[in-house]
């Protein structure tokens, strides 16, 4: 008994001596206020640097030393952060904690950033744009083009170059599901809608280059958009100068369903231009994202969009002057004709998801794509284009006339395109691991009918002038068909883990493609990780590479040849292979808090090395590509984008970038991309009245470097000059008249609605021409002179929304 009570009080003492001196585990779960799991929760012990981090269940674990009483600190971007006291901790513990969200909000966009930026994708909650003041009539692609390495020189199209590149290198996703856009657009003008309907869209995820294999075979961005499923009926409907648009989604039993439809015109922004013209542009778009769940496991989705695009344009006359002070110069016309576009869309995409477990999906993807595009016009003109020297004389005086002429510029040109695409795609989760693999097969069919003309006529000669023949100064025909199918296939790899040195996150894929057309087989490895310091985890690196393809759709082909009778003809090369990249990106975020409010500075640099380049000229808003691979280059920059609560209660961000990128044609020259700005500075800024949070200002200010321009006809290596810089600033101011708490919207139908706005945006405040091509006068002696197509001048909107 003796020797069991001695050893039972030594046991007694070392347990008390270790307890003393150990250390004990306090674990447990972090989730938000609807029990979802929150990753990349910030646990610490307050006034230490003992601490550790949430998975992607919201579990977490970190060892302290047994004392009395300490505090654990819970905070991750995006969520208020959260005090926890232990008054003595002495035993391992369990310690489940529920951080509440807080939104950002954006006067009617909201961002809500609840992870940290491991990867080059970021993202933005945008569930209302409305408010925004955007010429285009409202797009996702009007708040993209103010972040940092993304640029665009035309507020009436939603096009954008990202990092130097083409409009044609950015590829778009909705739901997961490619979307496609008409090809014979050529002016912002008749490009109408962006396919993306703001209203439905609940999140963007954008990558300016480094995307993951998942993503296609593009060598500049990558932009996915996924559409809400509603959870209750909900809707509105919004009216303005520019349009109106309307939106309704409701959820019954097991089905969702969301429907919008818009409709805009370009007329009171078109009418702001030199160009005295009746414009009739009309613009038309549904939208509908349906839901139903079959079984618990088993969910199918459908998508669909109708678009119709009519532009009508009847022009009277243009007068725009140009110039310096010393030289200014005139040109005017006097028009006859008219011009009729239509480009219609349709797009349709089933989606059958099935649940094996809770870490394992598939999914059975089907698509199709079909548009019918349409180009008619038969436009004459007589021009003048004087010199008035530096009295800027507007008399139409015969002895300042620099040339004197005529034209008339013919087309007929009819496009049809069918595209389906049948997929399969899959996620497992794995411990540590999340695989995600994909196959595709993508069935093309495009029929091209090209029939355009333009007879130049100057001082009673027909250019180019021989002196023994009648001709046209250009011409172009075709009469193509292409049928060929794509396969393409991924598989990738995002894997999480820690070390004492903090949190590692590694995405590794492959992808191959191969298109029948070419005979082409590509391979794209890629890869990115990213590194959250224990030490400073309010620091962020990443660091991405990879090989990325630009696989050859249909415009990029095409190749201009001469037949027997000098008349240019488009042929099909198909010889042509894909353009390649190789991406290397670095770069970083720093998030703090100033002032009570949070803020974060990102900073990426970039290089991109190029080769088997397809070249190419931008008129407007239209490409045309040389046909061939003959052109190499590069891509070098840094972006800076400053984000943060510069006005308490919202957010706002300034964005800078720098970039050379140029490009080497047939071994001879060395020239600038086309879409090498050298630097861009977009600023976004939201304020209100002080302590009267109904009245919202909106601010959208973008200066762009000008981009290089070539005359028509010629390519880069004949020489080019650059345009002025692109220098806009557009404001809008809301006012909510009514909302959920005012007397008035407790009676009759008005207790329906949420919100009521009416708002009134100043698009281009300081009425700066900006130029977006330009029209060019060839005399008898082949002299040119590049007269500027300029863009919108300043134009108010009105507008007003109804929420429910």
């Amino acid at each position: 008994m003796k020797i069991r009570a001695i050893a039972a009080l030594l046991y007694i003492i070392i347990s008390a001596t270790t307890l003393a001196q150990g250390r004990i585990k306090i674990s447990g779960y972090v989730r938000d206020a609807d029990g979802n799991p929150i990753e990349l929760v910030n646990i610490r012990v307050k006034n230490s640097l003992n601490g550790s981090m949430s998975n992607d269940k919201g579990f977490y674990a970190l060892h302290v030393a047994a004392g009395d009483s300490l505090t654990l600190v819970y905070s991750c971007l995006g969520y208020n952060k959260a005090e926890r006291i232990i008054p003595k901790a002495d035993r391992d513990m369990r310690l489940n904690v529920q951080m509440n969200s807080t939104s950002l909000n954006l006067g009617d966009v909201t961002i809500t950033a609840i992870r940290k930026q491991t990867t080059t994708m970021e993202t933005l909650d945008a569930n209302r744009i409305r408010l925004l003041p955007d010429p285009a009539g409202g797009s996702i692609e009007s708040l993209v083009v103010t972040y940092a390495g993304v640029s665009s020189s035309n507020e009436l199209s939603s096009q954008y170059s990202v990092r130097g590149g083409s409009y044609d290198e950015n590829i778009v996703y909705v739901n997961g599901i490619e979307v496609f856009r008409p090809l014979l657009i050529r002016s912002g003008q008749q490009e109408g809608l962006s396919f993306i309907n703001p209203e439905l869209t609940e999140s963007v995820n954008f990558s300016a280059g480094g995307f993951e294999a998942r993503y296609g075979d593009k060598m500049s961005s990558v932009l996915d958009i996924n559409y809400k499923k509603p959870k209750s009926l909900e809707g509105s409907a919004s009216l303005s100068f520019l349009g109106a648009s309307a939106y309704v989604g409701s959820s019954i039993g097991k089905l969702t369903q969301i429907t919008g439809i818009r409709y805009k015109t370009n007329q009171s922004l078109l009418n702001t231009m030199d160009t005295d013209a009746e414009f009739n542009p009309t613009f038309v778009d549904l939208q509908s994202y349906i839901t139903y769940q079959l079984t618990p496991t088993l969910d199918v989705n459908f998508l669909g969009n109708v678009s119709i695009n009519n532009y009508k344009f009847t022009p009277f006359t243009r007068e725009t002057s140009f110039g310096t002070t010393s030289m200014i110069k005139k040109f005017k016309v006097y028009f006859d004709g008219r011009e009729q576009d239509k480009f219609e869309t349709l797009f349709g995409a089933m989606v059958i998801k099935k649940r094996l477990t809770e870490q394992t999906e598939f999914g059975l993807q089907v698509s199709a794509f079909s548009s019918k595009e349409e180009e008619t016009y038969d436009i004459s003109g007589e021009y003048w284009l004087n010199d008035l020297g530096e009295e800027n004389n507007t008399d139409d005086d015969a002895s300042s006339a620099l040339e004197v002429g005529t034209y008339h510029e013919h087309a007929r040109n009819r496009l049809n395109s069918n595209i389906i695409t049948i997929g399969h795609y899959g996620e497992s989760k794995l411990k540590n691991n999340t695989l995600k693999w994909g196959v595709n097969v993508q069935l093309e069919k495009i029929k091209d009918r090209i029939n355009e003309w333009e007879k130049r006529d100057s001082a009673g000669y027909s250019l180019p002038y021989t002196g023994s023949e009648v001709s046209l100064i250009t011409n172009l025909y075709s009469n193509n068909k292409l049928e060929s199918s794509r396969t393409s296939g991924y598989l990738q790899d995002n894997f999480k883990f820690r070390t004492k040195h903090g949190l590692f996150t590694l995405v590794a894929g492959i992808r191959g493609s191969y298109w029948s057309f070419n005979k082409e087989f590509i391979f794209s490895p890629r890869a990115s990780i990213g590194f959250i310091p224990n030490f400073k985890q309010d620091l962020t690196f990443r660091f991405a590479s990879g090989i990325y393809y630009q696989s050859p759709f249909y415009k990029e082909m095409r190749v201009t040849k001469q037949d027997e009778q000098s008349n240019n003809v488009v042929v099909l090369n198909d010889a042509l292979k894909s353009q390649q990249s190789v991406h290397f990106i670095l770069g970083g975020d720093y998030t703090f808090r100033a002032a009570e409010r949070n803020f974060k500075i990102s900073t990426e640099i970039y290089y991109k090395m190029m080769d088997k380049l397809n070249p190419y000229t931008v008129d407007n808003v239209k490409i045309r590509y040389y046909g061939e691979n003959c052109a190499n280059g590069y891509a070098l920059g840094m972006d800076v984008k400053f984000f943060g609560e510069f006005v308490p209660g919202t957010d706002s961000w300034l964005s800078f970038s720098i970039m050379k990128a140029e490009q080497t044609i047939r071994d001879k020259v060395t020239v600038p991309m086309p879409n090498s700005q050298r630097y861009n500075v977009s600023l976004f800024f939201q304020d209100y009245f002080p302590g009267y949070k109904k009245v919202k200002l909106n601010l959208k200010g973008v200066l762009a470097g000008g981009l290089p321009i070539t005359a028509p006809r010629k390519g880069y290596e004949d020489g080019f000059f650059r345009m002025s810089p692109y220098k806009r600033i557009d404001l809008g101011l809301s006012y909510q008249i009514a909302g959920t708490t005012e007397e008035i919207m407790q009676r009759g139908i008005m207790s329906k609605l949420k919100n009521i706005w009416i708002g009134v945006d100043v698009f281009n405040i300081l009425n700066i021409k900006n130029v977006s091509s330009y029209y060019w006068v060839t005399d008898i002696y082949n002299q040119q002179y590049a007269v500027p197509n300029y863009l919108t001048g300043r134009q108010l909107n009105l507008r007003l929304i109804a929420e429910f």
